[in-house]
Parts: structure tokens; sequence; C-alpha cells
């Protein structure tokens, strides 16, 4: 019998359970083909992209966990893996997956420390062509001419990267996943929610999901909601710097707004199921835009109508499974907003169709199955002519 080819997957954000799906369903859909192990940091101290957290485990994990310690978790680009991942490298992989970006340290480390005869492949989210400063330049020249190819999320980085140096290699576009089990329609846990919150019956939920920060426009919704003609609530579920600002925005409207700012992850399907349409309102910014959105995929999945600007990936994640707006039309904002709370015969078949999009493109095991395919096709070009598994 072929023995199962042996997959390492490397990620600083599996230090969340439930940002390990896409190895666990791998590890599923892989079956008796592929043999998969993940690798995740002891503690994160984390930034934009994820709070301080110590990693979590659940003894039904359907592949294997090695911890390893991380340091300098503070900073993204910086951070660095202990040694056990170098020990881990060496247990001789048929194919390398590094979710972490090939011009930050640890990016840098992983192709230093993956023997040369393993396939490395990278996941990268850069929608911006920016010119990375030493060492950072440095780090992605060599890791991406260690690399057999790459992975991205959506359509617009595909394009920035594709023409970037060092990205001419094969390349997956494949979005990111949600679980379709957790976020799913489920109007009872958005009515508990609700009472929870000290809100019954009443107009609907405009709802924000993500960092309180200016890129995500909390200026633009806001001042959006102030022109509504319509009656409305509004609920804010996440944390930032931008907190003050939204809080003194929020007293001026009385019990009409909620800030939810301690949200965990795995309670966020309840929250979404409380809302009647989720804004997302990103600015491009300088040295940001949109990747790819994940709000936008549990909202589908949630069964939620979504509004979006057209910053970045989101017009391309959205396509016609919701409302797009330009990121600085405030009027347009409010303006789409009324019309979606008036006509509830289209908000209901954006939630449809959102749904069925979420099962049929988004869900955890078709990502992860396409991942895998793009494995097999990568390890499938390294074959001798021998016809010997490389």
């Amino acid at each position: 019998m072929t023995r199962p080819r042996r997959l390492l997957s490397i990620a600083h954000s599996y230090v969340v359970g439930m940002n390990r799906r896409l190895a666990h369903e791998m590890a599923r859909v892989g079956g008796d083909r592929w043999e998969v192990t993940a690798v995740a940091p002891k503690y994160f101290h984390g930034a934009n992209d994820l709070r301080p957290v110590y990693l979590t485990t659940a003894g039904d994990e359907p592949c294997r966990l090695v911890p390893t310690d991380a340091y300098l978790t503070g900073v993204l680009h910086t951070f660095v893996y202990g040694r056990r991942l170098r020990r881990v490298l060496a247990e001789g992989w048929d194919l390398v997956h590094c979710w972490e970006e090939p011009y930050v340290l640890a990016g840098g480390q992983v192709a230093w420390w993956t023997p040369r005869g393993a396939p490395l492949v990278f996941r990268t989210a850069q929608s911006i062509n920016k010119n990375y400063v030493p060492p950072f330049n440095w780090v992605e020249r060599f890791a991406m001419g260690r690399a057999a190819g790459w992975i991205c999320s959506g359509t617009l980085v595909a394009r920035t990267l594709s023409a970037r140096r060092g990205y001419q290699k094969p390349m997956a576009r494949i979005p990111l996943g949600v679980d379709v089990d957790r976020f799913r329609p489920d109007p009872r846990a958005g009515h508990a929610l609700l009472a929870k919150l000290g809100w019954g019956a009443g107009p609907p939920v405009v709802g924000y999901l993500g960092r309180f920060v200016a890129d995500k426009g909390l200026a633009v919704l806001t001042g959006a909601l102030d022109q509504l003609r319509t009656d409305w609530r509004a609920m804010f579920v996440g944390a930032g710097p931008m907190e003050p600002f939204l809080r003194a925005w929020a007293a001026k409207h009385g019990d009409r707004v909620r800030l939810c700012t301690d949200v965990p992850h795995d309670r966020v399907p309840a929250y979404l199921s409380a809302m009647a349409i989720l804004c997302a309102p990103s600015q491009t910014m300088p040295n940001w835009k949109e990747q790819f959105g994940r709000m936008v995929v549990e909202s589908f999945a949630t069964g939620v109508p979504f509004i979006g600007s057209d910053s970045g990936e989101i017009p391309f994640v959205v396509g016609d499974t919701g409302v797009i707006v330009g990121e600085k039309d405030v009027g347009g904002w409010a303006d789409a907003i009324g019309a979606l709370l008036a006509d509830r015969g289209r908000a209901r078949a954006l939630a449809e169709a959102g749904v069925e999009r979420a099962h049929n493109e988004f869900a955890w095991s078709i990502v992860a199955r396409r991942h895998l395919d793009f494995f097999e096709g990568l390890l499938h070009s390294r074959t001798d002519a021998s016809g010997q598994r490389a």
C-alpha cells in the first residue's frame, strides 16, 4: 500500500483553535492519501490580526498538533519561531505549507529551515505592490526563491503579485473558508442575543464586525446612519483604538446603539444572526486595502444581507451576492442601507444567495480540497521520468 503523503502546515494564527480548521479539513478530506501535521505557537501576543492568546487544544483534533515557542510576537513582521520548528521540519515532509508572508522574518525562517527536498508553499495576502526596506526585501527574495508555489485568497492579490519579481511560479487562488455548521441562519440565536443586549422587538439592526480602526470606514458608517431617514438600531462588534470615537457617537443616539467589544470568534454567529444587514465600509489606505474580508463569507453563511465598499478585494468576493457602495460616498451608504432595509424581498433574496455561495464555494471542506489539489499538482510536476513519487 502506498504511504500517505506527509504535509506540514505552519501558521501563527493556528494558536486559535478555530483557525486550525484548514489543517483539520485537509486531514479529513485527505483521508488515507495525506497525513497532516499543524505547527502553532504556544502563545502569540498579536497586534492587528490577533488578540493576545495562549494555544488552545482539543482532544479530538483530526491532525497532529505541534506546539512551539515563538518570540517577539507583538510585531508580526519580526516575530520568529522557536528551534523546535527546525527539528519538526527535519522530520521528512512531502510538502510544507507556510501560512506566513514570505517577507516577514518567520517566513524567511521557515524557508531557511525547510530541507531542500521538500516543496515549500506560502500563503500571501499582499494586495499592494510594496517596496520593502531591508531586511524584509532580502527575506522576501530568499523565501520566494526557495518556494515551489504560492496561494492567495483573491483576484486583487493574484494580479498584484503575479507581476512582482520572484512570484512567477505556480499559484492557486483559494478563498478563506467559513464553518457552515457554526455560521448558519439562526433566528432564535439572534432573538436571544437581542434580549441579552436589552433590546426586544424594534427597528432593524445595522451591524458592523471588525476592528475599530479608521481603515474599516467607521466614520463613513456612522455618518451614513446619521443621514438615514428610516428607523434603525446599530451594533458594532469588535475592538480597537476608535472605541472612544464610537462611544462618543453612540452617546448621541441613546438606546439605539450597542458596542460589543468582548466577543470571541466562536460567539460571532449569534451576533450576526441579530443583524438585519452587515456593513463593511473598508477604506483604501496608502499601505493597505481590504485583502479578502472574512466577515463577508461569514455573513453569507449566516444569511445576513451584506453591504460593502469598493475597496480592495470586497467587490470580487461579493460579486452579485451583496451591495457595493463607493468607499467614501457617505450619502450613497445612507441610500443603500435605507433601500435594503425597506426592500425585505431583495434582502431575503441576497440572504438566500449568500447561504448557497457559502456552501458551494467557501465551506472549509471545499477550501481544503482545493489546497490538496494544488499540492498534488505541484508534487506531480516534480515526479521523475521513472514515475516515482517526488
